[in-house]
Order: structure tokens, then sequence, then C-alpha cells
């Protein structure tokens, strides 16, 4: 499962996504269209600008506002700016490996072979994910429910 922390930073990604290129929006006004305690928001807007998927300026007229167009924000690299990398099991791991206490020998334990394959099937999916994806479902959901027509008395 991804944490609140993931889950926060691709809510800010999409409210950013809706202001013109380049044009900064305030941690405040992210934070209140987004229901997100401005502390938490601060780190992870910072650590997002370190992994190059925001840019920022502060001052007068200053923000935060994407560094890429949402269709080159992929969610893996979001997931892992924030997460580390995805592994299933930590003998897996590239950023907090450790050997599993129950492994005898990693090159025979069936378990770590199967999740080999979970992991990269986890990886190819969320590098073939991007930020205009959860654009666009979001907004195909929107228009969907406004056609629904409810004949509930």
């Amino acid at each position: 499962m991804i944490t609140k922390k993931t889950k926060y930073a691709l809510k800010a990604l999409q409210f950013l996504a809706g202001f013109p290129p380049g044009q900064p929006v305030l941690i405040a006004d992210l934070a209140a269209g987004e229901n997100i305690p401005r502390k938490f928001l601060e780190f992870i807007l910072l650590s997002l600008r370190k992994g190059g998927i925001l840019q920022s300026r502060i001052g007068k007229g200053g923000g935060y506002w994407l560094a890429l167009p949402p269709q080159k924000i992929r969610l893996g690299t979001v997931i892992r700016i924030l997460e580390g990398d995805l592994a299933p099991v930590t003998c897996l791991s590239t950023t907090n490996y450790t050997l599993c206490d129950e492994c005898t020998d990693q090159q025979l334990c069936g378990i770590r072979l199967v999740m080999i394959d979970v992991d990269s099937a986890v990886n190819r999916v969320v590098d073939s994910l991007t930020l205009a994806d959860i654009l666009e479902r979001s907004e195909q959901a929107r228009q969907m429910r406004q056609n629904v027509v409810d004949f509930a008395i």
C-alpha cells in the first residue's frame, strides 16, 4: 500500500495540473484546496521538487508548479521519490535491502523467486501510468456520474 504521503502527493499534483504551465500556486492554497496539512504538504512538495517533478519560486508571486507536463509524470517516479522502491519483500529492495530472517538460501527461495515476478509486474504498471491517466480517469468518472439518470422514487 502507498502511504498517506504519496496519496497527498498525487492529490497535490492533480491540483497543480489544473493551473496553466508555470503558474505558481501557493502552498496555503494547495493545502486548503486539497485538505492536506500544510506542514506535511511542505515536506512532500520539497521532495517532489528535489525529484524533478515540481519547480518553485520563493517570495512574492512564488509557489509551486509542475516541472513536466502531466503525461510525462510517471506514477512510479512519484512513488519512488516518496516511498523508495516498491519491492514486495525486503530481499528484492534496492533501497532497503535486508535478507529475510527465515531464508537460508535466497538463490533457492521459492517465495523470492515468485516475488521477482510480482515486483516486475507492479513496476511495469506504475511506470506505464502517468498523472495524465489519473486526470483522464477522474474526468471520465465525473462525466459518467453527470450522465447517470436516477429513477429512484
